[in-house]
């Protein structure tokens, strides 16, 4: 595990002290070693520096950047089956000096080019120079799990694993994107291509950027994308060789995430998807598993005592934390640091706290993002579907047009309930849709786009972005399976991926998703909705097979998400806080929001209104982002 950064300048005026400032901004991603280098082409400066994380072979052997004849690579992530590629290479003739993955890939792509991905099970993000084509490609993981940046302006594309990367080189202009400020509003992250800045985008999951040094033409590619995985026609399996062949999908993804030539653990939360990657593990070794969990003082959120018992069941090494609002309070000043464009997933904190927890006793920890997505567990799934399939079509347009006539504020009784004026508001946009993935993309939003250009200074038409794709799901093979590949090209990337990346890596250790194995999201988006929710239960599959390794009476309780108790702290304990940040005279300072609006906001919740603290979680967390990244507030 890495980070990597580099520039291809075409002006040529960037060097290697440039290089390395680029590079060290993230020495908590590699603290092992670094390497920079700069190459001089006809046309182009090439700069390739990377920060080290030594994970398999921790000899110098492993150095980056790493070449091999017209070829240099720099590459963040793992490839878990590099001994298999490897020993194929090695049938064709190649040799190897180290005992690093990196050399399998360098030698691999010299084998067989952009084929080498077809055989790589693994997360990465990547750069390869190739001096013979003239060109310099990066690639990004199927699902995403490893990040990359990049800028393109006035003849230079930089790139960078983070994007504090990219701030330090003298041409990268931090211009803040209103339209991404309008997504980060709406949900608490920014999907990807976007960025919170202009020009600079996310190499998106499953593509390579191609960039010619002779043309400086710029292209991206598709090799991968999940939804050419849910247009497969569904399978004929009986239900009980589908729960087999997961099962097995299962032990192979979670024993390749254990290799590895430094201590690895497991994040376990006390739900299902965790509890399956600490069982299905434990039952393979001898050895007691690491187990990590941290808990919370107030009982309603705190799952500690479920995965502790769960631990002692399985038998792995377990270790807990019971933090409180002070814990919250030292983490949150870090987030801009950590999260270096605007992020304000609700777990960010506990799952901050939870890696650094656990960087006492290991290298490498596991967690288990992906569950809801690929076995369904989101309850929004299910009112996705249920929203827009209770009413006929004439009747859901009927009443949402009697909804825009009638204001939210004048209903009786409902209009003192939680939050009632945004749901208000999503369930006239879901009727007036009756669509399922546009039901979820409003379930999904905190703010609806109007109340977005309510509290916001000056309106803007927002980007597209995956939540509205339309054409692209017509050929979906089940109607439950369109709204788990959208989550999987939104949420899960962007907001859970990110969340996870970023924590581990601030504390310099690797985080791995064994849900996320391609081989076993490519089974199971064959896999009929009928199996995934059977008899009103939510990853029937995953839970049939959990329950052979966990007594049911263990595992079935009601779902509690893995968020901190924001809403009654930030009444109480990081009440000054959100008073300060969000304080008319702050918030005016970047000329972004409509002052009077948020204060109103603000005032209506401290004073006990029944407003979403999510709302004002993510400007609170714009505010300290921007305090950090663009002017002192």
């Amino acid at each position: 595990m890495c980070g990597i950064a580099g520039f291809i300048d075409f002006t040529q005026k960037s060097d290697v002290g440039i290089l390395r400032s680029m590079t060290d901004a993230m020495a908590h991603r590699g603290p092992n070693d670094a390497g920079y280098e700069v190459y001089e082409h006809p046309h182009a400066s090439i700069g390739l520096g990377q920060r080290r994380l030594s994970i398999l072979d921790l000899s110098s052997s492993g150095h980056q950047p790493m070449h091999f004849e017209q070829y240099s690579i720099i590459f963040n992530g793992e490839i878990y089956n590099f001994k298999e590629i490897r020993t194929e290479l090695e049938k064709l003739g190649h040799s190897f000096r180290s005992g690093a993955d990196t050399e399998v890939l360098l030698k691999g792509y010299a084998q067989w080019q952009g084929k080498i991905l077809d055989k790589c099970i693994g997360m990465f993000a990547f750069v390869i120079y190739d001096r013979n084509a003239g060109e310099v490609v990066l690639f990004r993981d199927r699902a995403g799990v490893k990040p990359l940046y990049y800028y393109w302006h006035n003849r230079t594309l930089l790139f960078a694993s983070e994007l504090k990367g990219l701030c330090e080189h003298p041409s990268f202009k931090k211009e803040i994107d209103e339209k991404s400020l309008s997504l980060f509003l709406q949900y608490s992250y920014i999907p990807a291509p976007y960025t919170i800045y202009r020009n600079t985008h996310k190499l998106r999951p499953g593509h390579l950027l191609k960039i010619s040094l002779e043309s400086e033409a710029i292209s991206e590619h598709e090799y991968w994308n999940v939804l050419n995985a849910y247009k497969q026609p569904l399978t004929h399996l009986s239900e009980g060789d589908v729960i087999r062949h997961t099962e097995e999908l299962m032990h192979s993804a979670y024993s390749y995430r254990m290799v590895s030539d430094v201590p690895v653990g497991v994040f376990l939360s006390g739900g299902y998807d965790s509890a399956s990657v600490a069982a299905l593990l434990q039952s393979n070794t001898s050895s007691r598993i690491k187990t990590f969990t941290i808990g919370y003082k107030e009982p309603q959120w705190d799952e500690s005592r479920e995965a502790k018992k769960i631990a002692m069941h399985l038998g792995t090494e377990h270790h807990e934390w019971i933090v409180g609002p002070k814990d919250a309070q030292e983490v949150l000043h870090h987030l801009p640091e950590i999260y270096d464009e605007p992020f304000a997933d609700n777990s960010t904190v506990p799952t901050t706290l939870v890696s650094r927890f656990a960087s006492r006793e290991v290298k490498v920890v596991l967690s288990a993002d992906g569950g809801d997505e690929v076995f369904a567990g989101y309850n929004k799934f299910n009112q996705s579907l249920r929203y827009t399939g209770s009413f006929p079509r004439p009747i859901q347009r009927t009443l949402s047009a009697a909804m825009s006539v009638v204001s939210p504020e004048v209903i009786p009784y409902f209009n003192k309930q939680y939050n009632f004026a945004s749901r208000y508001e999503k369930m006239k946009l879901i009727w007036a849709s009756g669509k399922p993935q546009h039901a979820l993309k409003y379930i999904s939003q905190y703010l609806t786009e109007n109340e977005v250009n309510y509290y916001t200074a000056s309106p803007v038409d927002g980007y597209k972005t995956n939540f509205d794709m339309n054409g692209e799901l017509d050929q979906m093979n089940d109607p439950l399976n369109r709204l788990l590949a959208v989550d999987y090209k939104t949420f899960l990337v962007d907001n859970n991926l990110v969340k996870v990346d970023r924590a581990t890596m601030s504390v310099s250790i690797e985080g791995r998703e064994p849900m996320l194995d391609h081989r076993l999201v490519e089974f199971l988006a064959q896999v009929p909705a009928s199996l995934k929710m059977k008899d009103g239960i939510n990853k029937y599959i995953l839970k049939t097979i959990v329950h052979k390794y966990i007594p049911r009476p263990l595992m079935e309780r009601p779902k509690r998400p893995f968020i901190a108790p924001l809403q009654e702290w930030f009444r109480d304990d990081l009440k000054e806080q959100m008073q300060y940040y969000l304080s008319g005279e702050r918030l005016a300072k970047s000329g972004l929001f409509n002052v009077p609006h948020v204060e109103q906001l603000l005032n209506h919740y401290l004073s006990g209104g029944k407003v979403s603290h999510q709302k004002l979680w993510n400007m609170l967390v714009f505010q300290l982002w921007y305090s950090r990244w663009i002017e002192k507030l």
